[in-house]
């Protein structure tokens, strides 16, 4: 299927990679159906995330131990029965700054991604971590 992109122009994209949202992103309720887009000359630990919905709609993900060497989210209950059974992956989503130096990542709200039975959802954790953690680990050292 043909898939247009804010970001990447128009690509040609196979059904089966779409993932559900069975728990929405927030602020975003309405669109439950993404697919994750790699792109070749960017870190493997960055991912597109793009509604197949609506061609603007578009998030960046990181891998959190990229950020950090202590992330380990406990999962609400109700994740088992959003998701499935299986092994999970988890994402962060990134929010760029200017400068780069100031871009953050939202280490309380991951989204997390059943892969083989292609459904996600975004939860808030318990536990009192950051919205607002920095990208960049501290040292400077860049993703």
């Amino acid at each position: 299927m043909k898939l247009l992109t804010r970001d990447l122009g128009e690509l040609e994209i196979d059904e089966k990679d779409i993932v559900t949202f069975a728990g929405p992103i927030f602020g975003f309720e309405k669109y439950r159906r993404f697919v994750f887009l790699f792109q070749e000359d960017l870190s493997e630990h960055f991912i597109w995330l793009q509604s197949v919905e609506e061609p603007e709609l578009c998030f960046i993900l990181v891998q959190p131990d990229l950020i950090t060497d202590h992330y380990t989210p406990e999962l609400p209950p109700e994740a088992k029965d959003l998701l499935g059974e299986g092994d999970y992956m988890c994402w962060l989503i990134v929010s760029l700054r200017e400068p780069f130096a100031d871009s953050t990542v939202n280490l309380r709200s991951p989204i997390v991604v059943n892969p083989e039975l292609r459904q996600a959802a975004q939860f808030v954790l318990d536990g009192g971590l950051p919205i607002r953690h920095p990208l960049i680990r501290e040292g400077g050292a860049q993703c």
